[in-house]
């Protein structure tokens, strides 16, 4: 569990993976974001798809932030040869870092060879980067969500990620299900698709057991802290 008493906010910028994706994205955007999330210390910069990575590479390849994308993005439905494709082609560009859409289809028709094989091409082409499974929960029951917890927990992906943010968002009782489904692995949590009120609820994932979160509103919530901290809702620093 992250010790929130010792963090000052440029030590809690590597709680979040800062996304900038396809609402309203054009170059000015990616480059602002890039710049913002150097500025606060993120963990990562997302990009929707590898085709923005040589200009995220032109902005952070002299820094400690992950050069990241989305493989499959928003919906996973490609057969696992187009991910894996798309995978290498991501990692030739300059990633880092690199986050997979499961085939939700595949996962609720319980056709678990589907995605675990998937999950291993994935795996192999991003060749030792760091892997994210994301699930997208809003569409899952909680079985299923213990399901492709359990593949990705199998595969030994880095992270096991709730959404996309495209789309709903995940709830408090989904979060600690995954939570409880890695809790004996290597395999750690992301939470994307944080609900307004965003810092609120992003810190509370934090202290729900969340090492990562991943949002357009980073620089917003890392902002949030001392609000956070006076009104209880984070412990006082003790730095």
């Amino acid at each position: 569990m992250i010790d929130l008493k010792k963090l000052t906010k440029w030590d809690a910028g590597k709680l979040f993976d800062y996304a900038i994706l396809p609402k309203d994205t054009d170059e000015e955007a990616i480059r602002k974001g890039c710049r913002e999330a150097k500025a606060y210390n993120c963990a990562a910069f997302y990009s929707s798809s590898p085709y923005w990575t040589p200009i995220v590479v032109e902005e952070l390849g002299d820094t400690d932030v992950n050069i990241a994308t989305g493989i499959s993005f928003p919906f996973g439905s490609q057969p696992s040869a187009v991910k894996a494709m798309e995978t290498e082609l991501a990692v030739k560009a300059g990633c880092t870092c690199l986050d997979m859409v499961i085939n939700i289809g595949a996962l609720k028709d319980k056709k678990y060879d589907v995605v675990k094989q998937e999950l291993v091409d994935f795996k192999n082409a991003a060749q030792g980067r760091m892997t994210k499974g994301i699930l997208d929960v809003a569409f899952l029951t909680d079985d299923e969500i213990r399901a492709g917890c359990e593949l990705i927990k199998e595969v030994g992906l880095d992270y096991a990620k709730s959404a996309t943010g495209q789309f709903e968002g995940p709830t408090m009782e989904q979060v600690l299900i995954m939570k409880e489904t890695i809790a004996d692995s290597n395999v750690k949590l992301k939470v994307s698709g944080v609900k307004f009120p965003r810092p609120q609820n992003a810190w509370a994932f934090i202290m729900a057991g969340a090492e990562l979160i991943g949002t357009r509103s980073a620089p917003e919530i890392i902002d949030s802290m001392d609000q956070m901290r006076e009104i209880g809702l984070l412990p006082p620093y003790e730095g």
